[in-house]
């Protein structure tokens, strides 16, 4: 089993170092994040396993002979997925870095678009229209404060009842 793992890590170093289109390396790192999954079970069932024999060793006489032979078992079996998981976590950093850089270009590619340059100077035209609006709307509200006396006077001088 750890030969199949180390043989995909060997064929996905190799692969990493061309240049790829983002679907295909998509699907990779989904395939690379699969074997990792498989890995962490592998983990998880190697320390289940050592959890159990430090108990049963609890129970023997020889408690720290048995606990240093089961420690050594647990090395046994968890080095490899270490070096493994290492492999991995290094290619999928790589496939990762990859992804982002080609979505960074093509994010630049999309803000260098005539479309999208015209698309700014509207919006910045637009914003700049609503602040003149705001501020002419802003300035009448003060004018009418200013003048609510004169018009209250003028409403009451206006509507004497005799």
């Amino acid at each position: 089993m750890t030969k199949f793992f180390i043989a995909i890590f060997w064929l996905i170093s190799f692969i990493s170092g061309v240049v790829l289109a983002t679907p295909a390396e998509e699907v990779e790192l989904k395939q690379l994040n699969k074997i990792e999954q498989e890995l962490e079970l592998q983990r998880d069932w190697a320390k289940y396993r050592w959890g159990k024999a430090q108990t049963d060793c609890y129970q023997n006489y020889w408690v720290n002979y048995c606990l240093r032979s089961a420690r050594a078992e647990y090395r046994k079996e968890v080095d490899p997925i270490s070096e493994q998981e290492r492999a991995l976590h290094e290619v999928q950093r790589k496939l990762r870095k990859s992804i982002k850089d080609q979505e960074d270009q093509k994010r630049a590619a999309e803000r260098a678009s005539p479309e999208k340059a015209a698309e700014r100077a509207d919006n910045q035209r637009e914003f700049e229209e609503k602040q003149k609006a705001s501020a002419t709307r802003a300035a009448d509200l003060e004018r009418r404060r200013k003048d609510a006396p004169k018009r209250a006077q003028e409403n009451k001088a206006g509507t004497q009842l005799d």
